[in-house]
């Protein structure tokens, strides 16, 4: 069976996940159905030939597997207002942080099959790194069209549920720590006279390549930083302050209070 797909929420993660399903050819628009209180939201969908519903129960209705792409503050809404429309058979995929497998089935008053995933923005790229994992009831072939949904837009990894709120340091929240780093070193480089855009280009192809280099599996991190640093050179100077300021201890603190606040926001 050719399952249809519904999004609740029409926001920036659930047009990634969509751009990526039509992209890909994974699904016609006419295999999606959208809700959201949005308007606007609403008629970006309809511009890719998306319909909407006019409540959320209407689209759990009218659709087989169900991504909540809301904040976790409107999920106790959200399964309230669709509980009465669901069935057993109706397959839940919950992106936002905090929000477990258990706590979507309590809401739905189901114990449906269901996968529990944190996505990244980068997604919306095709560039994306997702971390998922599985209810013990969802069959191989659905956990596997979910899988795809995001695979075929980045890099995915699949982990049990006790490691998703920790995931969400390391993928879920990174980009903003890499923007931070790529900031830094441009506003340095404006400082000293050079264009904006000149230093941001050869930040983001520094990022880029670097990436690679990780990827290659050639050297370890510690391998490629030693590589980088010649005895008396500059980069050493560099890494000298870096670990005179404990950036590392730092980046360590800031993904542990990402964690914790996660486990703050569980439900």
């Amino acid at each position: 069976m050719n399952k249809k797909i519904g999004f609740i929420g029409a926001g920036n993660m659930a047009t990634a996940i969509i751009g990526g399903l039509l992209g890909n050819e994974l699904k016609s628009p006419e295999e999606i159905l959208v809700f959201d209180l949005d308007e606007i939201k609403l008629s970006a969908m309809a511009e890719k030939g998306i319909a909407s519903t006019a409540t959320g129960a209407e689209l759990v209705e009218k659709t087989d597997i169900i991504v909540l792409a809301v904040k976790p503050q409107n999920y106790d809404e959200v399964l309230s207002e669709i509980k009465a429309a669901v069935n057993e058979n109706k397959i839940f995929v919950t992106i936002a942080a905090g929000i477990s497998i258990e706590y979507v089935r309590r809401g739905i008053g189901k114990k449906c099959p269901a996968v529990r995933v944190m996505p990244n923005t980068p997604l919306l790229l095709g560039k994306g790194a997702t971390a998922m994992c599985r209810s013990e009831n969802i069959s191989d072939e659905d956990f596997n069209e979910v899988y795809n949904m995001f695979a075929l837009s980045g890099e995915v990894a699949i982990l049990p549920e006790e490691q998703m709120n920790a995931v969400i340091a390391v993928n879920g929240s990174s980009p903003a720590y890499v923007y931070l780093f790529a900031k830094s070193m441009v506003d340095y480089a404006v400082s000293v006279g050079i264009d904006r855009d000149t230093a941001l280009r050869l930040v983001c192809k520094t990022f880029e390549g670097s990436a690679e280099m990780l990827r290659s599996g050639n050297d370890t991190p510690e391998e490629l930083i030693k590589k980088v640093c010649s005895k008396g050179g500059t980069t050493i100077e560099a890494m000298n302050v870096l670990y005179e300021r404990n950036v590392p201890g730092a980046i360590n603190d800031a993904m542990a209070a990402c964690t914790k606040r996660a486990g703050e926001l569980s439900k």
